[in-house]
């Protein structure tokens, strides 16, 4: 996705348009989130994305960004008592909304209107699914003996897609070890080990819903130049429970 003017899909920072029977996310003893991003589906190349995202209605993002307490409360996919400050809010196109001011010591991100573009997206080799295919024995999140781990390929991967960028469907654009595994582990909760066929198994069960990168523009920096990630099951997706989306952060 790209900031742009014309032709806009969805939207950095501003205020979100809101049911008026929709309450402002809140992480209880913490405070209300942040608004982060909307996007709406209908404007979307659906049937380009590699997820099955609703015809028409919009995708609210919001996230607890430190803003009430100088950082001090992070919300981190391995801390259970932490996922509530970030959500995911889906509005019907057929329901009635008007734009909600922010919560007193929330200051709004600037407004930044995105564009869509459709391209092609790759993930590591050391992802689970590659390394199904070319090594099913090797270590999960590491290189292992195949060419497709060779500096040579890494290099030309990098260059092919060294940006992390703004995103909604396709491979994540992971800063450190494959999001996926990250989510995994989090909801699997049992202290699994990187080999343990579980983990793999898991992480082969969730895909991005939308990432968002640091973004100048918008005043959002996520940690050290890092992003912002939510991740759904297929199956949680076809219902709508975007209750279900889980999220994870990565910085360099």
């Amino acid at each position: 996705m790209a900031t742009d003017t014309d032709g806009a899909v969805g939207r950095l920072g501003g205020l979100p348009a809101l049911p008026a029977t929709a309450k402002w996310p809140v992480w209880e003893g913490h405070g209300p989130l942040s608004f982060v991003a909307s996007i709406d589906c209908t404007r979307l190349p659906t049937a380009a994305l590699d997820i099955d995202l609703p015809e028409a209605g919009t995708l609210l993002f919001f996230y607890f960004d430190g803003q009430l307490d100088d950082g001090e409360a992070l919300v981190l996919a391995g801390d259970r008592e932490s996922w509530a400050g970030a959500r995911v809010l889906y509005v019907a196109a057929k329901e009635e909304v008007a734009e909600r001011e922010a919560p007193a010591g929330l200051t709004p991100y600037p407004e930044v209107p995105l564009t869509a573009r459709v391209e092609m997206t790759a993930t590591e080799p050391w992802h689970p699914s590659v390394r199904a295919a070319f090594d099913p024995g090797a270590p999960l999140g590491n290189r292992y003996d195949h060419p497709v781990c060779s500096q040579e390929f890494l290099d030309a991967l990098w260059e092919f897609n060294g940006k992390v960028g703004h995103q909604i469907g396709g491979h994540p654009h992971s800063v450190q070890n494959p999001v996926e595994i990250e989510i995994a582990e989090a909801v699997l909760d049992v202290g699994v080990s990187w080999d343990d066929p579980r983990l793999s198994g898991e992480a082969g069960r969730w895909v991005l819903l939308a990432q968002f990168d640091t973004e100048d523009s918008a005043d959002m920096m996520w940690g050290d130049t890092g992003a912002l990630y939510w991740l759904i099951r297929p199956e949680d997706l076809a219902e709508l429970r975007f209750d279900r989306a889980m999220f994870t952060w990565q910085c360099s």
